[in-house]
């Protein structure tokens, strides 16, 4: 059994360096502003440096890319250095001891041993205690559809357990992050992972390696030519931090009751920072131009009724304290998303308007479920007033 609990130990414990995390910082800080623009933005920037300097923070996020990891490590460097938990997909050469030389701790996702669990709640109890900021990314895996996820509540609740020390729970403190983008990286290969879920067929393992290839040679080819475009923007909201000190107390009997009982009580909690998560997600100019192209059901899409659309949903998540970024004219928005939609092949102009192209109307789902969540009682009344006769609509309009 120690020989076990040894090896779970040499599996999880990372290696931190902060010359590791100096020049690892700076590299993906080049990387990730040649891929995006990065936007930054704070519900309550001064909350945050309130918050006290002895606190336990643990900063909850929602999972879009494997980028986010450098993302939000970015959008937070100079504030602090986070400890991730990573999934088994990071376990392999060099990235293992990548990941492990900036703090982060693998996990095993769908691993059900006792024993296992019972180190990997050890250590991160003992690394919370000792001041160690923790990032979880809720949903506990990449969505696959573009859509918010249901919470996972294991780390949370290994978190929480520092609680039953009651010295630990005013101290402790939630931050919800969201993040979006205007090109999720491994956009078409969640899309894929989707439809073998749902039994749908899915390209061969040839031809997605000659997909990736493909992607590969075209990127640096455009680096070379001096033709490298951007993949437009991505963007964080760093929310205002949620003091636990409040649920402690409503939960006083928290380490009394079952255990099922227990994570009943931490789902409510999770579920609650998720609906935080979801108000704070950025709209950027890609997913705010799917769904307006979605809101219609239709291929052809005139580039008047497109604008239109566009602005009445800005209006509409402006309204609703949605994080719009940058309030500008919506030409200007429509052209920063149709060069990107372009690129991809998503839309091809013809006429007067846009025409939605053969196999591309999932990738259009996909980053119009990031923000439906925004959207959805506006674009069900949109879809009922598109359906009447137009001197009706007019007149509702």
């Amino acid at each position: 059994m120690w020989a076990r609990v040894d090896e779970y130990i040499h599996e999880i414990v990372p290696f931190f360096r902060v010359a590791y995390y100096q020049l690892g910082y700076r590299a993906a800080e080049r990387l990730l502003n040649l891929f995006y623009k990065v936007t930054v933005e704070h519900e309550d920037e001064a909350a945050l440096e309130a918050v006290p300097r002895d606190s336990v923070l643990v900063y909850l996020i929602n999972h879009r890319s494997n980028a986010d990891y450098v993302l939000v490590s970015y959008a937070l460097a100079g504030r602090v250095a986070i400890s991730y938990a990573v999934g088994e997909w990071a376990r392999a050469f060099p990235l293992e001891h990548i990941f492990k030389a900036f703090g982060s701790y693998f996990v095993r996702r769908r691993y059900r041993e006792p024993l296992y669990h019972a180190v990997l709640e050890r250590y991160v109890q003992l690394i919370t205690r000792e001041g160690v900021t923790q990032g979880i990314f809720l949903e506990g895996g990449l969505t696959r559809d573009g859509r918010l996820k249901s919470p996972k509540i294991g780390l949370l609740d290994y978190i929480l357990g520092i609680g039953r020390d009651a010295s630990y729970r005013p101290r402790m403190f939630i931050v919800p992050v969201a993040v979006n983008y205007d090109r999720v990286l491994e956009d078409r290969s969640l899309l894929a992972e989707l439809a073998a879920i749902e039994g749908r067929a899915r390209a061969s393992r040839w031809t997605q390696l000659r997909s990736v290839a493909r992607y590969v040679w075209w990127n640096a080819a455009r680096l070379i030519a001096r033709r490298w475009q951007r993949y437009g923007r991505a963007a964080v909201v760093v929310g205002t931090p949620v003091s636990l000190e409040s649920w402690f107390d409503h939960n006083r009997d928290l380490y009394d009751i079952p255990k099922p009982e227990r994570l009943a009580r931490v789902q409510g909690l999770s579920d609650d920072v998720m609906s935080r998560i979801g108000k704070l997600i950025p709209v950027t100019a890609v997913p705010l131009a799917c769904a307006a192209i979605q809101s219609f059901d239709r291929d052809f899409i005139p580039r008047a009724d497109l604008l239109g659309r566009m602005s009445e949903m800005r209006d509409a998540l402006l309204e609703l304290n949605g994080r719009v970024v940058r309030h500008e004219r919506i030409e200007d928005t429509f052209d920063r998303a149709w060069r990107m939609l372009k690129m991809r092949r998503v839309l091809a102009e013809h006429g007067s308007g846009y025409v939605v192209l053969p196999k591309s109307r999932e990738l259009v789902s996909y980053y119009a479920n990031s923000v439906a969540h925004l959207l959805g009682p506006f674009e069900r009344a949109v879809r009922e007033r598109d359906r009447l006769p137009a001197s009706v609509a007019s007149g509702i309009s």
